[in-house]
């Protein structure tokens, strides 16, 4: 006999709304597989039809730095004023900036 599971895998639920452009982060939840995943994220996280996309991703596979990398994770973009626009101006035609 093949060894079951005893829980589900995790998975965390984005959903991009009908006014917005990003994913955002809404929740979690425990699901047998991908497609369940999403099916069960529709039912919990979009119940008033406020979503346009649903993202789904197993909580193992997401790597993310910790509060207290902050400082030192993020310290060597200090340095590099070239990313900032701050010294130019942007044209008013430009968009999105």
């Amino acid at each position: 006999m093949s060894e079951v599971k005893a829980e589900w895998p995790l998975y965390e639920v984005f959903v991009r709304g009908k006014r917005g452009l990003n994913h955002v982060h809404v929740g979690s939840l425990h699901a047998a597989d991908d497609e369940m995943a999403l099916r069960h994220a529709r039912d919990v996280y979009t119940r008033r039809n406020e979503g346009v996309s649903i993202w789904v991703a197993k909580s193992e596979n997401i790597v993310a730095t910790s509060p207290s990398e902050k400082d030192p994770f993020f310290a060597p973009s200090g340095d590099k004023v070239y990313r900032h626009p701050t010294f130019y101006d942007i044209p008013d035609n430009v968009p999105h900036m």
